[in-house]
């Protein structure tokens, strides 16, 4: 049908599987061919050793040309310099990748592919390759993400804002502030592989890393960060209600390798990432599903993928009153402080749907 040239802000490889993938695999499974960019580092490094470990993963999986990684879905994985708030960098950055993804294109003749961008500021990048279009999907607010400039943010997203002819955002907030950038701009929700998910409402085996954690078992699923978790919440209610085991399945640290880590209780449990596939398994032999959100810049614009994949799970959820959910309240137990948190969570517990 035609030819897709994505860039993202998450590796293909990641262990936490975002609309970034999904998106490039739902326009191959459609019959388009796609080449994936992985993420060109929008946060700043750190010197915490999970930063130095990703950097040294991504200079042993930089090639020139690009991988086969899933049937019409194509993987490249640059070299570039983290420094996005510089314009000496930001034109370093565009003249090797021009050339390094030019050659791609020509190497899979892909010859106008429409540019579907996670990435704000490759404007000038976009601009600059034959392309039949721009899009920019704007999924969450970049500029409230630890460890990256948000003046650089704003800088690339106005700039694309002229280059571009659609965009796409997954809340209202992002939705009314891409309005002011971009002539046209849609609305649409995230949304989740629900046959996938509902696979967890059969007879699934207990996962190796639950048999020794008794039940009721609360699930949290995706990255295991303070900006995306409320830490403190969690805490609090694992000390007040100690029946239950709080089970959290994804990376600790993602996205903000020198945040607060999570809280230590006998009751908190961290099973670390796992592959996308085995997560129905989890959510198969929980109770009830978690979305302890913190109120802050970031979170304010976001809407959680997760929230209809523990829907088509079949799984109650309890989770932080968010704007972005504002429509959905009436699907899951909607919670303002840590009293809502435990009435529900015990409501929910005792059978309630």
């Amino acid at each position: 049908m035609g030819d897709i040239l994505m860039f993202s802000t998450a590796d293909w490889d990641n262990n936490v599987w975002t609309n970034k993938q999904h998106t490039a695999v739902l326009f191959a499974e459609r019959g388009y061919r796609v080449l994936y960019v992985d993420s060109l580092g929008l946060r700043r490094p750190t010197l915490n050793a999970r930063d130095l470990k990703r950097i040294c993963r991504r200079i042993g999986k930089c090639l020139p040309l690009a991988r086969r990684v899933h049937p019409d879905v194509w993987r490249i994985s640059p070299l570039v310099l983290p420094l996005h708030g510089s314009e000496r960098a930001r034109r370093i950055n565009a003249g090797l990748l021009h050339g390094l993804i030019a050659r791609n294109l020509a190497r899979l003749r892909m010859e106008r592919p429409l540019i579907w961008t996670y990435n704000p500021v490759i404007a000038d990048l976009c601009a600059s390759l034959p392309h039949s279009g721009i899009v920019y999907h704007c999924v969450d607010d970049l500029r409230a993400a630890p460890h990256i400039d948000p003046a650089a943010i704003e800088e690339g997203e106005a700039r694309l804002g002229r280059a571009a002819d659609l965009c796409f955002t997954t809340s209202a907030l992002l939705r009314d502030r891409m309005r002011t950038l971009f002539t046209r701009v849609a609305y649409e929700p995230n949304v989740c592989d629900r046959d996938f998910f509902a696979t967890a409402r059969q007879p699934l085996p207990v996962p190796p890393e639950l048999r020794n954690i008794p039940r009721p078992r609360l699930l949290f699923v995706g990255a295991v960060s303070a900006y995306k978790v409320d830490f403190p919440l969690l805490e609090t209610l694992a000390r007040r209600m100690p029946e239950a085991h709080f089970l959290l399945v994804g990376p600790v640290g993602e996205g903000q390798p020198d945040g607060a880590p999570p809280p230590k209780l006998p009751n908190i449990h961290l099973a670390g990432a796992v592959p996308y596939g085995r997560l129905p398994y989890f959510m198969a032999h929980a109770d009830a599903a978690l979305l302890p959100v913190p109120h802050n810049a970031y979170t304010a614009a976001m809407f959680p993928m997760k929230f209809f994949e523990y829907l088509a799970a079949g799984l109650p959820l309890v989770g932080t009153r968010l704007p972005a959910l504002a429509e959905f309240e009436h699907l899951y137990f909607p919670s303002d402080n840590e009293e809502d948190f435990l009435v529900n969570l015990r409501r929910v517990l005792a059978g309630e749907r």
